[in-house]
């Protein structure tokens, strides 16, 4: 994949493109794919965009609080026709607390994905991380529910595209039982999702690259990319275990993790 070390955009259409998919984030209106527009883009100008829109927001005073990993099974990679999952960042007003209100109208047509997250005690640094490497370097995993909400019209995007739009990043919930890794069986972990009391989705940890870490340890490889390593402390959301669900506005869900507790929230 030569195309990922280089750009086709210039900087001032990096900028533009920052702006333009911020902006629909932002206040919650749908565009189209960019690549309509720029076919010729790249996977580096890809995650450029992504950089500028991270940048732009740390600019205004906002925390980077944590990252996440998207198109992490094998089957959703197939199907989008892409060879490895995306990353995107994690900003700190997309954190909402365990139990919270999560409103309906700053988002355009949100899922929700169970998923866990693993809080490193030592920095990750690639190329060449694996899964070994992840687990000696994690403090504690825990439940995570992502709130995914593409600003693509109809959600239909391909992955240059998802890249630019932070991976489809919205809002998180984190919370229920932090565990020593040691103690949990990651890659048979089960997880329940219930929509107004209703069981929409059930997963297990292997659905993500065969195993949780494998998608650390991804993350950290593709960040070395840009130079950038996984500091101590950092919070990776490891991406979906179960389908993604929509909600609507009044919808109340709860995720069961074995072990792990259980995480809520409600649309409103």
């Amino acid at each position: 994949m030569a195309e990922v070390y280089e750009n086709k955009l210039t900087p001032a259409q990096i900028e533009e493109l920052a702006i333009h998919c911020e902006n629909a984030e932002l206040e919650a209106y749908e565009i189209t794919k960019i690549t309509d527009d720029y076919p010729e883009m790249t996977y580096k100008d890809a995650f450029d965009i992504q950089w500028e829109i991270r940048r732009r927001k740390e600019e205004r005073g906002h925390k980077i609080v944590g990252m996440k990993m998207g198109l992490t099974s094998w089957a959703k990679m197939a199907q989008m026709g892409v060879e490895q999952p995306c990353y995107g960042f994690l900003a700190d007003y997309f954190s909402v607390p365990e139990g919270g209100e999560i409103k309906h109208d700053e988002l355009i047509h949100p899922k929700i994905e169970a998923e866990l997250a693993f809080v490193l005690k030592h920095e990750l640094k690639g190329p060449g991380v694996h899964i070994g490497d992840v687990l000696r370097a994690t403090d504690f995993v825990m439940p995570a529910v992502e709130v995914i909400d593409s600003r693509y019209k109809d959600f239909k995007f391909d992955l240059k595209s998802v890249i630019a739009d932070n991976s489809s990043s919205s809002r998180f919930v984190t919370g229920g039982r932090m565990a020593d890794i040691a103690d949990v069986d990651l890659k048979n972990i089960g997880v329940v999702m219930e929509i107004n009391g209703e069981v929409v989705q059930t997963g297990a940890g292997a659905a993500v690259l065969g195993h949780p870490a494998a998608s650390v340890a991804m993350l950290a490889n593709m960040m070395a990319d840009r130079g950038e390593s996984l500091p101590a402390g950092s919070f990776i959301m490891i991406g979906a275990i179960t389908a993604a669900v929509q909600v609507n506005k009044g919808d109340a869900f709860t995720v069961r993790y074995q072990g792990l507790g259980t995480l809520s929230g409600k649309f409103v």
